[in-house]
This record gives C-alpha cells, structure tokens and sequence, in this order.
C-alpha cells in the first residue's frame, strides 16, 4: 500500500491468530503480528479476545485463574512499549485480575506513546456449553464509552457484546467513529450442520452495526481447533454502508491491514440520517428486561 496523506483516512490493523498452550509463544507471534502490520502502516492494531492462551473457558477450573494479571502489569508494559516503540495505537485484550475474586474479560486500548489511553470490560458475559465464561469473570463496568487516541475516536466491545445493537449504538452516541470486536467464536462439533448459518448470522449483526450507526466495524477473530470448539477466524472490516473492505481466511492466521475514510461517516450519516430521526422520547421501555402487556 502506498502512504496516506488524507487526515480522514485511519489505516487498521487486525492480528488474526491461532493459539497454542505456549503462552511466550502466542505472545511473541503476536509481537511479530503487530510489527507487521505496523511495517505495512497500520495505525491501530486490533488484537484477538484473550490472546495470550488457548480459549480456556471451554472448561470450569480454578488453576486458570493463574492466567490472570494485574493492570498494569507485565502485559500491559511490554506492549506499551511496543506502541511507543511503533508509534501505533494498541488494543490488547486481557484476563484481568481487578482484586481478589473479581476478575474481567478486558481490552486495554494504548495510545501511540505508550500510554494507557483507556480499557474496556466486557459488560455482556456467556455461559453456554463449551463458553463458560461467568465462571471466570464478572461483568464489566466501565460502561459504553469511547476512547480518544492519536488516530481517531475509537470504541471496544468484546465478543458476546457483538450481538447486543444497545451496545453499538450507545458506543457510537458516545462519539466513536470505529467499533473494535476482538473476539473468540466458533462452533462445536454438534454444529456442524448449522455452522454457515452461525458465521452469516455472526457477520450480519456486525454489518448491521456499521449501517445502523455510520461507523466502520473491526471485528478479530481467532482461528484453528482448540479442544471441542472450531475458530471460524474471518475476521473482517465493514464501513458505514456495511461493505466488507477486507476478510481474513476461516481456517489460517493471518495480518490484515486495511484503510477507513472517517470522512465517509459523515457523508453516510447525511444521506442516511438514522441518529437524527430516533425518536428518543419513545424508547424508555429499552431499559426493562421484558415488557408483560398484561402488566398494568
């Protein structure tokens, strides 16, 4: 790719990776992920949910909760370092260990000099067969919220956040221009038969984001077999119409780099002025839990 000149245009990075039970390893090919994408001028670069280890909240055990650490921590250091290093913006998703017996599923965004320009914690958290993560952490509290950096306006959710459209749209209210999923899908063995059906359905929510909020969308998925679930990897970038700029492969690792206009969120925002016709008056019945309409 040649060099951009445009203020509007943000070049995006995405580590798409497989993970083994060697964590020095997973970490350093992610180091080698990042300096790649950075060689290629990628400004923020995204990496996948918990990336440091194979998923293990395939299982309830206590011993991984040794996973954990501090922010900041030793994680947290070594890739500012890399940013300040790359002058990039970083989002690293980690275990985070808040106290003990509270623990997130979070997401440090560092700017481009290091420092830690804000975290996320997953607010929405699954506890399905093969995906026991209330076991391991407690919802998030930093809310919806965006993240200022060097290169743009920016907002993360994680994983499971990505099929809640509450999550996005108070996210981009909140000024983000660009939504960053990192993310561990997949599907068991005893999906097979629906596992294309899953993958659209997964794709299409997210597209949905980008259409319904005028934002790009940066979705970072890991690949590969661990244990009983399949990584579908394709992790991809939509615009604000929901086009996919780029898609990664279903089955390997891989660095993909990519440029977003931030100037076609305004032009989009225009033409299909979504936030100006929200009738704000009549959504108070979103923060209920369920509406009986036998309930007087």
């Amino acid at each position: 790719m040649t060099s951009n000149t445009n203020k509007e245009i943000v070049r995006i990075g995405l580590i798409q990776m497989a993970c083994g039970e060697d964590t020095e390893a997973n970490i350093k090919t992610a180091e080698q992920g990042i300096r790649q994408a950075a060689g290629q001028g990628a400004q923020i670069i995204c990496l996948q949910e918990l990336f440091q280890t194979p998923y293990f909240c395939q299982v309830e055990n206590h011993d991984n909760f040794k996973l954990a650490e501090e922010i900041p921590g030793p994680s947290t250091q070594a890739m500012s370092q890399l940013a300040s290093a790359l002058g990039i913006v970083l989002i690293v998703p980690l275990f985070e260990k808040r106290s003990t017996g509270i623990y997130h599923n979070t997401a440090v965004v560092l700017d481009a000099d290091g420092s830690i320009a804000g975290r996320y914690r997953k607010m929405h958290i699954p506890h399905d067969p093969g995906f026991y993560e209330k076991f391991y952490f407690t919802p998030g509290d930093t809310g919806f919220q965006t993240i200022p950096t060097r290169f743009g306006k920016i907002g993360v959710l994680i994983c499971w956040d990505q099929w809640f459209p509450e999550a996005a749209r108070l996210t981009a209210l909140s000024g983000a221009q660009i939504l960053f999923y990192p993310t561990a899908i997949g599907y068991q063995a005893f999906d097979e038969s629906v596992a294309e059906k899953q993958v659209q359905a997964w794709q299409t929510i997210q597209k949905a984001h980008s259409i319904a909020n005028g934002v790009f969308t940066v979705v970072v998925n890991r690949v590969g077999q661990e244990d009983q679930v399949n990584f579908w990897g394709k992790s991809f970038v939509s615009d604000p119409f929901g086009e996919v700029l780029v898609e990664a492969s279903a089955k390997e690792p891989e660095v993909l780099v990519v440029d977003c206009d931030l100037g076609l969120i305004e032009e989009t925002r225009q033409g299909w002025p979504f936030l100006r016709d929200r009738r704000v008056d009549a959504y108070q019945n979103l923060t209920r839990l369920f509406i009986d309409q036998n309930e007087t």
